[in-house]
């Protein structure tokens, strides 16, 4: 096992490794076998004040250092990827249940959006904007919003976190992170030492390793940072959107999705079946773009149910380290739970279960289901796990109703023979992301991301993580003498 889990079982604060101090610990274990990875003593509100303080007087001298300095770093951070790949591997696959497969997809993510951070630097640029009174010269400057809280979840840690720490870092703000409590060392203390061995001086990256029954709203609700990047549910988000705007703070919220890929009556019918697997099954469902449900068109319906189940069924559930293993565990007993629950609902209002999996602990196997009632909750919530709901649909009207029925505007996709078509398919969605002929699973470092409705507000990458990392500020100098009515 790798020696992260005892060397980086800690907090991270002010360029220091050190213990928590609150009174219990959290316990990290490994979803697939249930063996104790870590353990670490909680970080307590004073703590949380001590990263936000480290990072404030840290921030000062970096938001002034030259952006071409401030790149560097990013690009040893990527070298220190590339050097700590295979113990990196080992972290994602034992703590969330990742396979190798999974893990070479983060890492190979984390390593774009690191490349687009060493370019990130030198993107904020300022304007001359004109006056309409004589001589007055209207400066517009991007500078740094200063502190970033950023709160990552378990299901892509190391991405996720990285996604928007070292965007935050290369345009000069200080951060404070606070992984999810399943995966406190792939999305917290990783991250810090990535960057601690990338030369980032010491104070500007704090990770907090803590739980909301210690510290309650102190991590958002601290008067030091003024932007919270948040990935999570919609239900936290809800709660962190509140708690940011009575505190006159900026949020990001990338929340849940319900995503649909449908396929139209001229659809490549064995392409789409290898779309909407992976888009479903990828890292056991546990994505929130991931396809939870697949419209299909009746005039094909038959072909493509019995493709698609049949493949589902080669999908082989088990141990994540096994490298012909696609989908390992999902990150606990109550995912687990509450998955068989959903199976078992649907069932109940009248569903078919074409494919039933087992449940084993932590492992689920896939199930696909069909005539799921139109009106079901099922149909309109997210599903984080590999339980599938297959939904027929009469003409491209009737698809983007069904499409459209869930609070949730993330992702998804459609499959037509014709581009044009789904294009205009896609208009019709309301949704951020929409695909043609492809998965609904995708992120890209220069493409903005985030979604529409519950999926959350604001967006990240490329210019759009200028726009939230960075504020504007109006600087005017008037050259020769004002007049003033009095």
């Amino acid at each position: 096992m790798s020696s992260y889990f005892t060397d980086l079982a800690q907090q991270y604060i002010d360029g220091e490794w050190r213990p928590g101090t609150g009174s219990w610990d959290i316990i990290d274990f490994n979803p697939y076998d249930g063996e104790k990875l870590a353990s670490i003593t909680i970080a307590t509100v004073d703590e949380v004040d001590d990263a936000y303080r480290a990072a404030e007087r840290a921030q000062k001298e970096w938001g002034a250092t030259n952006a071409y300095a401030r790149r560097a770093v990013f690009e040893k951070a990527l070298a220190v990827i590339d050097e700590r790949e295979e113990e990196i591997t080992e972290v994602i696959i034992a703590e969330l249940g990742g396979t190798r497969l999974k893990a070479a997809f983060e890492l190979h993510l984390v390593r774009e959006f690191l490349r687009e951070s060493v370019q990130l630097a030198l993107r904020p640029e300022g304007k001359i904007i004109p006056s309409p009174v004589d001589g007055k010269e209207n400066r517009l400057y991007r500078v740094p919003v200063g502190v970033v809280g950023v709160i990552s979840p378990f299901n892509f840690p190391f991405l996720l976190s990285v996604k928007s720490v070292a965007p935050a870092l290369a345009l000069g703000n200080g951060v404070v992170l606070k992984p999810h409590q399943n995966t406190p060392i792939a999305g917290g203390s990783l991250v810090a030492k990535v960057f601690e061995e990338a030369g980032l001086p010491g104070g500007l990256l704090n990770v907090v390793i803590t739980d909301i029954a210690e510290i309650g709203d102190a991590f958002i609700e601290h008067p030091v940072p003024k932007v919270i990047s948040f990935t999570g549910s919609d239900k936290v988000g809800r709660h962190v959107a509140t708690v940011c705007a009575a505190n006159f703070k900026r949020s990001v919220l990338e929340l849940g999705g319900n995503s649909a890929l449908v396929v139209l009556d001229d659809a490549d019918v064995d392409y789409a079946v290898d779309a909407a697997v992976f888009s479903r099954f990828v890292h056991q469902g546990q994505v929130c773009m991931a396809a939870n449900r697949v419209l299909v068109d009746r005039s094909v319906q038959a072909e493509f149910t019995e493709k698609f189940v049949a493949k589902v069924r080669t999908l082989k559930t088990g141990d994540p380290r096994d490298p012909q293993t696609v989908i390992g565990p999902v990150i606990n007993s109550s995912q687990a739970d509450a998955l068989s629950g959903v199976v078992e609902q649907a069932i109940a209002e009248g569903a078919t279960a074409l494919l039933r999996g087992t449940a084993t602990d932590n492992l689920v196997e896939p199930s696909v289901l069909t005539g799921v009632p139109a009106g079901s909750d099922l149909l309109r919530q997210e599903v984080f796990g590999p339980v599938v709901f297959l939904v027929p649909f009469d003409g491209e009207a009737e698809a983007v109703e069904i499409v459209n029925d869930t609070p949730y505007g993330l992702s998804g996709a459609v499959h037509t023979g014709d581009i044009e078509r789904g294009v205009n398919f896609a208009k019709q969605i309301d949704t951020g992301m929409f695909h043609v002929n492809d998965g609904t699973v995708h992120d890209e470092p220069l493409v903005p991301f985030g979604g529409e409705k519950h999926s959350g507000i604001g967006r990240l990458n490329g210019e759009t993580t200028v726009d939230s990392f960075t504020t504007t500020k109006w600087i005017s100098v008037q050259h020769g003498r004002s007049r003033f009515p009095f």
